[in-house]
């Protein structure tokens, strides 16, 4: 059975992640809601009928996010000068205190194009890429061109639908940052660490609100183990405790027994309930018969993006 997907629905799928052309959860539209009337409606009146239907829609209605790159830097060493963008991710309509700042080289923009052409060529016939020059990289007004072009552009391709809802763009947002906070980790800078994992989550979560939640345990169990790590017991549990369902639901085997071990621990040092956490890892174990891994979570979470 393979991990990452619904127990219920792994005969569909065998690759344990959702396909990016499909989602669970589609888009909802102005539409959805209205040619099926829950029955709590059938004693409202024609105006309060209508405004249950406004108030559904609005909150159905897809996060829009908007992308600024209002700065830029030139890095520059021995062996290489490049230049960073600096992008700014902040969902429109109200005021976002969350708004995430992640920094990216061309070269980064370039890839990522390149991989999106792979899967979606035809969807993106009508988005331009800057194009590459020879000279000038670091040009002033070279650099304030592309600065916009590249801004543009990921306005545009989150504008297609196929692309906002694919791997790909979670992993260009935010997989540089991702795998630098397992690298704190695996270092045993655990302060770093755990702000970089936080920032991490949250751009995921602004990124990619409707993709598995399958996208967001490592980063939780990572969390987990940061902050018990540095004793912060509750943040530890809170971390934990949020990653079990998706890791219950979608069958992440090697995540469960040592996330259920982490729950149990760190729940008998908070004085918390934990008999049912307890039972359902003896159970687990038992129906693994001997598979189960004894790795603890700690060992699971730094074997991640290495």
């Amino acid at each position: 059975m393979a991990e990452g997907q619904p127990i219920e629905a792994q005969h569909q799928q065998s690759d344990g992640h959702q396909q990016e052309n499909n989602p669970t959860r589609p888009e909802p539209t102005e539409a959805q809601g209205t040619s099926t009337l829950d029955p709590v409606f059938s004693c409202l009146t024609t105006n309060e009928l209508q405004q249950n239907l406004k108030e559904m829609k609005q909150r159905n209605r897809g996060i829009k996010l908007l992308f600024e790159i209002n700065s830029t830097r030139i890095i520059e060493d021995s062996l290489t000068k490049y230049v960073l963008y600096q992008i700014v991710i902040m969902r429109s309509g109200s005021y976002d205190s969350q708004r995430v700042a992640i920094e990216r080289r061309y070269s980064d923009f370039f890839r990522f194009h390149q991989q999106l052409l792979e899967k979606f060529s035809e969807e993106l016939e009508e988005v331009h890429f800057p194009r590459k020059l020879l000279s000038g990289n670091f040009n002033p007004e070279v650099i304030a061109e592309r600065r916009l072009g590249l801004q543009d552009y990921l306005g545009k391709i989150y504008a297609v639908r196929c692309v906002r809802y694919s791997r790909h763009l979670p992993e260009f947002l935010a997989g540089q940052e991702q795998r630098r906070a397992h690298d704190l980790l695996r270092a045993g800078q655990f302060k770093p660490a755990t702000e970089q994992l936080q920032a991490t989550l949250t751009l995921l979560e602004k990124v990619a609100p409707w993709q598995s939640a399958t996208l967001l345990v490592p980063t939780l169990c990572a969390l987990a183990v940061g902050h018990r790590d540095l004793e912060e017991l509750a943040e530890a549990f809170s971390a934990a405790h949020r990653a079990l369902p998706a890791v219950r639901r979608y069958g992440l085997r090697r995540y469960r027994a040592p996330l259920l071990e982490l729950l149990v621990d760190v729940g008998y040092q908070l004085h918390r309930p934990v008999a049912q956490l307890q039972e359902e890892l003896s159970l687990f174990r038992d129906s693994e018969r001997g598979r189960v891994s004894s790795a603890s979570l700690k060992e699971v979470v730094v074997q991640e993006f290495t």
